[in-house]
């Protein structure tokens, strides 16, 4: 059995070549659907329209996308990678902020009456307040 001489090197490389741009095609073709079904800016009818050219002649329509509306695939893609940076950041931001505790509200009251700016009847309210909302 003589496998590597029924296959020579510059086979192989065409294949993997082949090979790779097969893959190559199907990540552009996926990127242009998904960039067709997230656009806004696109109506129903546009959408499918544009799906309808790209899964009838795939070639022909990834192409004319590209061409047609390529230039703003970039920047929908980056205003959506900010948008969802930007609520991840916001939810980050509510779930890291501890609510005060009556501690420490109560540990600033102490101050403030320590400094004199609060006399002890207003202590004593403020000490209730904040006992009753917590």
């Amino acid at each position: 059995m003589y496998l590597a001489y029924d296959y020579p090197l510059l086979s192989v490389f065409w294949s993997m070549l082949w090979f790779f741009l097969w893959i190559m095609w199907f990540i552009l073709l996926f990127r242009v659907v998904v960039d067709i079904i997230r656009d806004d800016q696109l109506s129903g009818w546009a959408k499918t329209g544009w799906l309808v050219f790209a899964i009838v002649l795939p070639f022909l329509g990834v192409f004319v996308y590209i061409i047609a509306r390529g230039k703003n695939m970039g920047r929908r893609e980056a205003a959506q990678a900010r948008a969802q940076q930007d609520a991840l950041d916001s939810y980050i931001r509510e779930t890291a902020q501890a609510p005060s505790s009556s501690v420490d509200e109560l540990a600033r009251l102490s101050e403030i009456r320590a400094r004199g700016d609060i006399s002890d009847d207003e202590f004593r309210r403020a000490k209730e307040q904040v006992l009753a909302r917590h």
